[in-house]
């Protein structure tokens, strides 16, 4: 099959990348290449793309013209492409525009095709709020602006298949690191802190936050499990990530183990909008699709460790 994958070049769009492309699909890649974080770092991904077969194009979804990519021969569409995170830097129309503009002007593209992909959407277990424990069913509260704009970009794809316009599901991932993470989140900014002796800006509150912290090659597993399940997920949701809670706090010792260093901490205020609990349910995605996510943090971070000292050596 042919398969565009957008925000290829960041850090789970390009683990997911190079496994569709290993399992013998034509992947085709595309990345604004936002300047949220050094850039050089998504150049690096596409770079390893590269030497799988897969070239990610510069495209922005907001301005760009989507029909070069969304083309009658694309079978589906995994769309990554997001403004991310809660980071104060970032504005409601960094959040809106990213998440729910862009996402609008590619199914209005779509809509135009006689022969439509299938649309999986990539969302975020902010969409449920400061908590992150339910099934699917249970009604969302986001408490951030990204949370609120992924929500309302669920819910536009969502609509679309309601009203018979494509096929397709949204997937809520869970807490994931692993080789590849952004620099601003928890793992590899904590690993940047304890190999080179700098302190670890630590929010109020945030050791105690339960979080399941889900391996990337595991929330991979579930993404691509939706190949072949076509009419079973059209207009579904899943939850994706794992079930086992661990605390802000365990991740610091379980870096700071694998480093055999102490990693200062600077004390900062709390972020609003933060959640204070994650527990993936994936009682439907166990059911649906056969996921079982198995990697232990301890493995995980040894993982993502090795691919640091590697990246930044």
């Amino acid at each position: 099959m042919k398969i565009l994958i957008t925000g290829a070049a960041g850090f789970i769009g390009s683990h997911t990348c190079e496994r569709l492309a290993k399992m013998g699909h034509e992947v085709v890649g595309v990345d604004n290449f936002s300047s949220y974080y050094d850039v050089y770092l998504k150049q690096l991904n596409a770079k390893a793309l590269q030497d799988v077969g897969v070239v990610v194009a510069n495209l922005d979804l907001r301005n760009d013209d989507l029909s070069i990519h969304i083309t009658e021969d694309i079978d589906y569409i995994f769309h990554f492409a997001a403004q991310p995170g809660i980071a104060v830097k970032s504005t409601f129309e960094d959040y809106f525009t990213n998440n729910f503009i862009g996402t609008q002007r590619m199914l209005d593209v779509i809509e135009t095709l006689d022969n439509k992909p299938f649309f999986v959407n990539i969302a975020t277990s902010s969409i449920y709020g400061l908590e992150a424990t339910f099934p699917e069913t249970e009604p969302p509260k986001p408490a951030s602006w990204y949370g609120v704009t992924k929500l309302a970009a669920e819910q536009l794809v969502l609509a679309y298949v309601r009203r018979g316009f494509l096929k397709g599901t949204s997937l809520r991932l869970y807490s994931v690191y692993g080789p590849r993470e952004r620099p601003d989140k928890l793992y590899t900014r904590l690993i940047d802190c304890g190999i080179n002796n700098k302190p670890f800006p630590l929010f109020e509150g945030s050791t105690t936050h339960l979080r399941s912290f889900t391996y990337v090659q595991d929330i991979v597993d579930g993404v691509v499990s939706v190949i072949g399940k076509e009419t079973i997920c059209n207009g579904e949701i899943f939850n994706l990530g794992s079930e086992t809670e661990n605390t802000t706090q365990k991740g610091i010792e379980v870096v700071e183990t694998i480093l055999q260093t102490k990693i200062t901490m600077e004390r900062k205020p709390a972020r609003p909008g933060d959640q204070s609990r994650t527990k993936a349910n994936i009682d439907k995605a166990r059911k649906l699709l056969g996921y079982s996510p198995q990697t232990t943090l301890e493995e995980g971070l040894k993982a993502q460790v090795a691919w640091f000292q590697d990246t930044f050596k």
